[in-house]
């Protein structure tokens, strides 16, 4: 029963276990324990400030990196814009020459036909002259190949003739 009803003797061993026990971890163990408790802390709050600058410096990354995502999006829009402009220009001024070709062609065909045809008429005229003369000389020497045929055919030219 003496756990239930200490005495006095108990008490103060008690008591000055206790005070030593309190002194020696107050000199030896709390400054330690207090300091590293502090300096957790400190490392605890540093390290969330760290944490809170390194979201806020994401968040603007990942702002800045979705504007120049955005920014690439619109000059690839922009280049492909001018690319289908460009081909669209190109394309019109091909068909615009080929088609000034094409006229440049017909043309120049239709003056060559013009030519040809020129020349052809020349030469079918040339060819009928040559025939007729055959024919004429042809006809004339038959006609005229009997002398009494011959002077009634001057006669005949002679009454045509005017003399002035």
């Amino acid at each position: 029963m003496e756990l239930v009803n200490p005495g006095i003797g108990l008490i103060f061993w008690m008591t000055l276990a206790f005070l030593a026990i309190l002194y020696i971890l107050g000199k030896y163990a709390w400054k330690p324990i207090m300091k590293a408790l502090k300096e957790r802390e400190v490392s605890i709050h540093q390290s969330l400030n760290a944490a809170d600058k390194a979201r806020k410096e994401m968040q603007k990354m990942k702002f800045s990196n979705e504007k120049l995502l955005q920014e690439a999006k619109n000059e690839r829009d922009n280049i492909l814009a001018e690319a289908r402009k460009i081909r669209e220009n190109l394309i019109e001024e091909a068909k615009q020459k080929a088609n000034e070709e094409a006229a440049r062609i017909v043309a120049s065909a239709k003056e060559s036909i013009q030519y040809e045809k020129m020349a052809a008429l020349t030469e079918l005229k040339n060819q009928l002259a040559d025939m007729s003369l055959e024919i004429a000389s042809k006809v004339l020497r038959r006609e005229l190949s009997e002398p009494a045929k011959q002077e009634e055919f001057v006669k005949e030219l002679l009454k045509d003739v005017n003399f002035n």
